[in-house]
C-alpha cells in the first residue's frame, strides 16, 4: 500500500492540493471580502438550490390562503364593471373590508399594499380650503361641510372600518446612498426586538436607512404590520425573505410573519441562540425565532429565511378584487380564509423572478411564506452548515485524492458515479424530509474535479509510459499482455536478466524445395500466410513473445516479459495447436496448387538471460543460454526421430496433463551431459487408444534397447514399424541395434546417443 502511494505522490499531491483550495473556499465564504471566494460555486450553489426546490415542491393549491387581486378586470373604467386605475378612494378599500369580513367571514387580510399619502379623491380638501377662504361667511356652506366632512374623509372613513379587525397593513425599507437624504415617511409599526433584546450578542441583519410606511391614523388603527421587503440574491432571484430588518437599532418583522402572529392571537417573538459554547466573533448564533410555544421560524447567517414555494404562479386561488366589491363570489369560497390583497396586474409591476417562475406575483411569495410558517416546514441553512460542508469536503476529499490514483479508469468511474449519486440522493432526501439546506456545490465540483485531473493524468503522463511500452514490446507480446504490461509500466523494462522460461523453434522442413517450385509472388504469399498463421496462434492463442523469423523458422518464447508460471504449459501447447494449424493451412494451398509443408517443432525449459540484447547498431528483445541452445536442437532433430514435437526434459518436468512419450536420450553437439527427449501426443483424454497401446509398446521397446538386448528390441521395431505408416523413428533405432550388435557401446553406456553435427 505505501508502495502503491509513493508511486503515485504526484497524483495524491495534486488531489490534496485541490481539496485544499475547495476547504479554503469554505473558510473564506464568511470573509467580507469577495476575492476570498469562488464565484463559480456560488453561482453553482444557487442553480443546485432551485433545482432541488422544483423538484420537492408539493404543487399544490393551499387552500387556507387566498388572494383577492387588483387585476386588469378591476382596473377596467366604472362603465366597463371596473373600479377605475389606481389609486382607488379608500371608502372602496373600507367597502371592500366590510365586504370581506361582514359578507364572506374571512379570518385576516393583509395588504401587500402601502399607503403612505393621504387620499384626496373625495375634494374635501377643496370644500376646505373654500370654507377658510372665498366662502368663509357663508352659514349655509359651512354648516352643509361640517355634516358632509365625514363622508368624504376617506382615510378615516378606512381606518374606523380596520379597528377591531384583523387587517394587516404593509410597508417598506428603503436605503439611500446618503443616510440623510433617505426617505422616513410613514408611521412604523411596534418594533418586535430592540438591540437590547439580543444581550450584546453580535447579530448580523439587513439594515435599512430609510422606510415608506403607512399613514399614522391607519397604522395606529390596524391590528398589525409588517414590510414586504425581499432580498434577490446576485442573479436577482428571490429566494429568501428578511424576518428580521433593522432599521436604527431595532429589529422589524415581515408581513407574512406579522399576519401569523394576528392569526395566533399576537404572541411574543423570543430569540433563539445556541449553547454559549457554540458562538463565536464569526458566528452569531441566531438561529430561530420562537413565537410563543407555538411556532419556530428558522433563520440563516444574516436573520433571512427561505422562500418554501409550493409550485409555480397559481398555489393560491385568485380573487379579482371587484367581484368582491360586488359580491360575485360565493361566500363560501373565501370563509375563514387568510387573504392577502395584491395586484398581478403589469402596470403595477409587482412582479418578481423566483426559483420557481421568472414573472412571479410578489404577493404570491407572501402567501408562499404564510403556508410555510403554518406548515412547519421553512427549509433551514443554519451557519453550522459550513461546518458541515467543511467536514464532507475534508473526508470526501481526502478519501479520494488517495483513492482514485490506486485504481483504474472503469472502477474510478464507477467508483465516483457511486458517490455522487450517494451525496445527490442524501441531500435532496435530506432537503425534502428534513428541511436542511446542505451545501451541495462545493462537493460536487470537487469530487468531479478529482476524478477529471486523475483521468486527465492518466491520459497525458501515465499514457506516456504506456505508449512506451506499446513501443517497446508491442511487436513481441499481444495487444492483451501489452495492455496489462500498460497498467504498471515501471516495472517493466529491457534491461538483460536471468530467468526460468520456455522457448519454441519451429522450422518448415525441406523448405528450399518448396520455394523452387513457386513463383517469387506466390513464394512471399505462400511465407507470410504460414509466418501470419503460426504467429496467430504464439502471440494471440497462447500469449508467447514472437523473437524473430529467420526464413521460414520462427522463435518464440514464454515468461517474459509477462511473469506467466505456466510457460512449460503454454509453449507445449502452441506446439500442438501449431501442428493441427499446419494440417488445417495444407488444405488451403492445396486448394491453390501450392506444395504442401511439415513443421518440426522443438521446445525446452530452463534458466536464460532475456532482455534487450545484440550490438550498438542493432538490438533485439530475446533469449540467450544453454537451454535455448538446446531448444534450436531439438527442432533440428525432429525430422530424424519423425516426431513433429519434440521437447526438453525440463519442459516435461514442468508439465502436466499431457500424454508424452520418451524418445530417447540424447547428447547434442557442444554438450557433454544426456538428457532425455519427448515426444507431446495430445492432452491427456484426446490421444486416441491406438496411439497409447502404440506408445506402451515402444516403450517396451526402449526399455530393452537400454538394457541392450537387441535381438527382443530388433524384433519389437520391426513389430511397431510394420504396425505405423510412418516408421521413422523405429528405422533409426533398428540401424542402432544393427550397429551395436556389430560394435557395441562401451562399458558403463547410459543409452544416450550422441549427436555429431547441429
Amino acid at each position: 500500500m505505501i508502495e502503491a502511494l509513493k508511486k503515485h505522490l504526484i497524483r495524491i499531491s495534486i488531489g490534496l492540493l485541490v481539496v485544499l483550495i475547495f476547504l479554503g473556499h469554505v473558510v473564506f465564504s464568511r470573509w467580507p471580502s469577495p476575492p476570498y471566494q469562488l464565484p463559480l460555486i456560488s453561482t453553482l450553489e444557487a442553480v443546485i438550490y432551485d433545482t432541488r426546490v422544483r423538484l420537492t415542491m408539493p404543487r399544490t393549491v393551499d387552500p387556507r390562503v387566498v388572494i383577492v387581486d387588483i387585476d386588469e378586470k378591476s382596473l377596467q373604467e366604472r362603465e366597463k364593471g371596473g373600479e377605475g386605475r389606481w389609486p382607488w378612494p379608500r371608502d372602496r378599500l373600507a367597502l371592500l373590508l366590510d365586504k370581506l369580513f361582514d359578507k364572506y367571514g374571512i379570518a385576516i387580510v393583509g395588504f401587500d399594499i402601502v399607503f403612505a399619502e393621504r387620499d384626496e379623491s373625495s375634494g374635501i380638501r377643496v370644500l376646505e380650503r373654500l370654507g377658510e377662504k372665498e366662502l368663509h361667511d357663508v352659514s349655509q356652506f359651512q354648516s352643509v361641510l361640517s355634516t358632509i366632512k365625514p363622508q368624504l374623509e376617506y382615510d378615516n372613513i378606512f381606518a374606523r372600518k380596520m379597528k377591531g379587525r384583523n387587517v394587516v397593513l404593509g410597508y417598506t425599507f428603503v436605503n439611500d446612498d446618503d443616510p440623510k437624504l433617505a426617505s422616513k415617511k410613514g408611521l412604523l409599526p411596534e418594533a418586535i426586538f430592540t438591540a437590547a433584546d439580543f444581550t450584546g450578542r453580535p447579530l448580523k441583519t439587513t439594515t435599512w436607512n430609510g422606510y415608506t410606511a403607512n399613514l399614522a391614523e391607519l397604522q395606529k388603527t390596524a391590528a398589525s404590520a409588517g414590510h414586504f421587503n425581499s432580498i434577490p440574491d446576485d442573479d436577482g432571484i428571490i429566494r429568501r425573505v428578511p424576518i428580521l430588518a433593522e432599521f436604527e437599532g431595532k429589529y422589524y418583522e415581515p408581513l407574512p410573519l406579522a399576519m401569523v402572529r394576528v392569526l395566533l392571537g399576537g404572541p411574543p417573538v423570543k430569540p433563539l441562540f445556541p449553547e454559549d459554547r457554540f458562538t463565536s466573533r464569526s458566528y452569531h448564533g441566531l438561529e430561530w425565532l420562537e413565537v410563543g410555544n407555538q411556532l419556530r421560524i428558522p433563520l440563516d447567517d444574516v436573520a433571512t429565511t427561505l422562500v418554501p414555494y409550493r409550485g409555480k404562479k397559481g398555489s393560491y386561488k385568485y380573487y379579482s378584487a371587484v367581484d368582491v366589491l360586488n359580491e360575485r363570489i360565493d361566500p363560501a369560497e373565501l370563509k375563514n380564509k387568510i387573504v392577502l390583497v395584491g395586484t398581478t396586474a403589469p402596470g403595477l409591476l409587482d412582479l418578481r423572478a423566483t426559483p420557481v417562475d421568472p414573472v412571479y406575483p410578489g404577493v404570491e411569495v407572501h402567501a408562499n411564506v404564510i403556508s410555510g410558517l403554518l406548515d412547519r416546514n421553512i427549509k433551514q441553512r443554519p451557519p453550522y452548515v459550513l461546518g458541515a460542508e467543511f467536514l464532507l469536503l475534508l473526508v470526501s476529499g481526502l478519501a479520494l485524492a488517495m483513492l482514485l490514483p490506486l485504481l483504474g479508469p472503469l472502477v474510478s468511474t464507477l467508483t465516483t458515479s457511486g458517490i455522487v449519486l450517494a451525496v445527490l440522493v442524501t441531500n435532496v432526501v435530506v432537503f425534502h424530509y428534513g428541511n436542511l439546506v446542505l451545501p451541495l456545490a462545493s462537493g460536487l465540483v470537487m469530487i468531479l474535479l478529482l476524478f477529471m485531473l486523475n483521468m486527465a493524468y492518466g491520459f497525458f503522463i501515465e499514457a506516456r509510459g504506456m505508449r512506451q511500452i506499446t513501443g517497446l514490446f508491442g511487436q513481441y507480446v499481444p495487444p492483451e499482455l501489452v495492455d496489462e504490461m500498460a497498467k504498471n509500466p515501471e516495472q517493466f523494462n529491457m534491461a538483460p536478466r536471468a530467468e526460468e522460461l520456455s522457448v519454441l523453434f519451429s522450422d518448415v522442413r525441406g523448405f528450399t524445395t518448396i520455394s523452387e517450385s513457386l513463383s517469387p509472388e506466390d513464394l512471399s504469399l505462400y511465407i507470410n500466410e504460414y509466418l501470419t498463421t503460426m504467429s496467430l496462434v504464439i502471440r494471440e492463442k497462447h500469449r508467447g513473445t514472437l523473437d524473430k523469423y529467420i526464413g521460414d523458422a520462427i522463435m518464440a518464447f514464454w515468461g517474459a516479459p509477462m511473469a506467466d508460471p505456466d510457460h512449460a504449459k503454454h509453449a507445449v501447447l502452441a506446439a500442438l495447436d501449431m501442428q493441427q494449424a499446419a494440417k488445417d493451412l495444407n488444405e488451403k494451398f492445396k486448394a491453390k496448387g501450392w506444395p504442401p509443408f511439415k513443421i518440426g517443432i522443438g521446445v525446452n525449459t530452463g534458466l536464460m538471460r532475456v532482455g534487450d540484447m545484440g550490438s550498438q547498431i542493432r538490438k533485439a528483445y530475446t533469449v540467450m543460454g544453454d537451454p535455448v541452445n538446446l531448444g534450436s536442437r531439438l527442432e533440428g532433430i525432429t525430422k530424424q526421430y519423425g516426431a513433429d514435437i519434440i521437447i526438453g526434459e525440463g519442459t516435461r518436468e514442468r508439465i502436466s496433463g499431457f500424454v508424452c512419450r520418451e524418445i530417447d536420450r540424447v547428447r547434442v553437439k557442444g554438450k557433454d551431459e544426456a538428457v532425455a527427449i519427448f515426444q507431446p501426443l495430445g492432452l491427456e483424454g484426446h490421444v486416441e487408444k491406438p496411439k497409447l497401446d502404440e506408445m506402451k509398446l515402444w516403450n517396451q521397446a526402449l526399455k530393452l534397447y537400454r538394457a541392450q538386448d537387441w535381438d527382443m528390441a530388433e524384433l519389437q521395431l520391426i513389430n511397431l514399424k510394420k504396425a505405423t505408416l510412418d516408421g521413422t523413428l523405429y528405422a533409426e533405432f533398428l540401424e542402432r541395434v544393427t550397429a551395436f550388435r556389430a560394435k557395441p557401446p562401451e562399458r558403463g553406456w547410459d543409452g544416450a546417443w550422441k549427436f555429431e553435427t547441429k
